[in-house]
């Protein structure tokens, strides 16, 4: 991928708490107290393709990913 990662975001609405984001990168993502997905300090040291991987193994799309200039990469 040569987009690089700048900036990720969780919707709050979609989310179901699936925490298939937290299997695939958890050093970017945990639940908070409503079971919802919440990003982490620390996101961006993981590679750019654990990245998109985590955000593509969210069930309802809820995980948003944006890189230069703020243009959506995902979904």
């Amino acid at each position: 991928m040569a987009e690089k990662v700048k900036k990720i975001e969780v919707d709050r609405e979609l989310c179901i708490g699936a925490a298939s984001c937290i299997g695939v990168a958890p050093e970017a993502y945990e639940l908070d107290e409503e079971n919802i997905a919440i990003v982490k300090n620390g996101w961006e040291k993981l590679p750019d393709e654990t990245l998109i991987a985590s955000a593509e193994s969210c069930p309802t799309k809820a995980i948003f990913v944006y890189g230069e200039n703020n243009e959506q990469i995902y979904p």
